[in-house]
């Protein structure tokens, strides 16, 4: 009866294990929940943006987010794009000061 035990639990704790570090791989490659598909021409006025962040697939931009969280994407070799990422960027080491 102890051996019939014994195994049913190393039975359980072999399927919770294999289960744990099938859902570790599985989560340990990060999703975008947005991506930049067609990208503004438009000339944005850079105070309004708090963060960004960059792409490469499937186009190559840049997404500023804003306060309100608006999503707005660009081509990242435009100057004044370079200008807002290097403000945020400011902007953050000043926060952490």
């Amino acid at each position: 009866m102890k051996l019939h035990t014994a195994a049913i639990l190393l039975l359980f704790w072999l399927g919770v294990f294999t289960v744990h570090v099938d859902k570790g791989s599985a989560s340990s490659q990060p999703m975008r929940k947005f991506s930049c598909v067609k990208l503004s021409t438009k000339q944005w006025n850079i105070r309004n943006f708090v963060n960004y962040e960059k792409q490469q697939v499937p186009i190559d931009a840049i997404m500023f987010i804003t306060a309100r969280g608006i999503r707005v994407c660009v081509s990242p070799n435009q100057k004044w794009v370079q200008t807002a990422i290097k403000r945020i960027d400011e902007n953050r080491l000043a926060k952490c000061q």
